[in-house]
């Protein structure tokens, strides 16, 4: 077994572990701290628009000897506005100029046609209008709404209203933090983007969802033992993923970073970065809220019910009791549980849970 397997063995099976339930108001912290960035830089920069959304021009050339920097150059002077410049495959330029109307466009043409020494019927020029990103941005915030709505109620159905609302509050903390992010690297908005932010939120949903359904199962019939409270059994579950968080995280990770880095950065594909860094940027916000967020809120709300405070009264007093006999902890943990009565009359040990 690797390494990695073993590590996830031993997390599984609860012989080692990180207490990310005890410490959670240090990550909310963390959570806080970040959201509170991301806000204050969509409210100081905003987001760079594409052009999808704020209507203009895209002008596409034959092939020319200029430089990309000098047909940006020569894009800004000719029309008064920031002009994106990528150099195409065949040699031509695709030159994007937001805010064009058509007599501002064709006079753009014309002195990109005398700058770069091409015929002007050469350079095809197409206008966009700020309606059809309207549109997309309309039909993308009615589909957020309805994804929201169904993740409540099923996850409300599926586990509890507990768990609905953490998992909501998670997947709110994910989209803050990338749209944030968009703000403060400047990279265009466009179609792909939102395409990417809708995305993210079933990979964000399922991480939370795995943890979930493992501490369904090990809070069953919580109240009938003695060795954990409900805020254990959330971090034991935790640690119990966590390994399998990692792995399909890094995974789904690995292809996007190379998009984000390699074909954007490196190949200077600039269209790939605005769906590549939504899913990068969201994938990883994902995980982390998993952990770090949804779970940890769960106990928060769920160690506020009378049957779980008692528990953990009941819990700690008998921990006490081993302590004051003189019994390690580990011991105290590792007894028996209560003895329950059957229908018979009879008792019956308790189970090892």
């Amino acid at each position: 077994m690797s390494k990695l397997g073993d590590l996830g063995a031993k997390l599984y099976r609860g012989e080692v572990g990180y207490d990310f339930v005890g410490k959670r108001f240090l990550w909310y912290g963390v959570s806080i701290l970040i959201t509170i960035t991301a806000i204050v830089a969509l409210a100081v920069q905003g987001l760079n628009m594409g052009i999808e959304f704020k209507g203009g021009a895209v002008f596409t050339t034959p092939k020319t000897t200029a430089s990309v920097a000098k047909v940006t150059e020569e894009a800004e002077k000719a029309s008064g506005h920031d002009a994106i410049v990528q150099e195409l495959g065949t040699g031509g330029m695709r030159i994007q100029i937001s805010g064009l109307d058509t007599d501002a466009a064709a006079d753009v043409k014309k002195q990109l046609a005398a700058d770069l020494k091409v015929t002007e019927a050469d350079i095809n020029a197409d206008l966009v209008g700020p309606s059809w990103g309207e549109q997309i941005a309309n039909k993308a915030w009615t589909g957020l709404g309805v994804f929201m709505v169904l993740v409540v109620i099923y996850l409300a159905i599926a586990f509890e209203w507990r768990m609905a609302v953490a998992a909501l509050i998670a997947l709110i903390h994910d989209l803050t933090i990338t749209v944030g992010v968009y703000a403060l690297v400047g990279f265009e908005v466009t179609p792909g983007t939102v395409i990417g932010l809708l995305t993210i939120l079933g990979y964000s949903l399922y991480d939370t969802v795995v943890v979930f359904d493992g501490l369904k199962e090990g809070s069953k019939d919580i109240t009938k033992q003695t060795r954990y409270t409900f805020s254990e059994i959330a971090n034991r579950s935790i640690n119990g993923t966590l390994v399998r968080s990692i792995n399909t995280t890094v995974v789904a990770l690995l292809p996007v970073a190379a998009l984000l880095f390699i074909g954007g950065g490196f190949l200077g594909a600039g269209m790939l970065n605005d769906i590549s860094l939504s899913l990068f940027v969201g994938l990883a916000a994902g995980a982390y809220s998993s952990i770090f967020i949804a779970t940890p809120l769960v106990v928060d709300l769920k160690e506020r019910e009378p049957a779980m405070k008692a528990l953990k009264k009941r819990v700690l007093a008998k921990r006490a009791s081993a302590a004051a006999k003189g019994e390690s902890p580990d011991d105290a943990q590792g007894s028996d549980d209560e003895p329950q009565v059957v229908s018979q009359g009879r008792q019956q040990p308790g189970r090892r849970r």
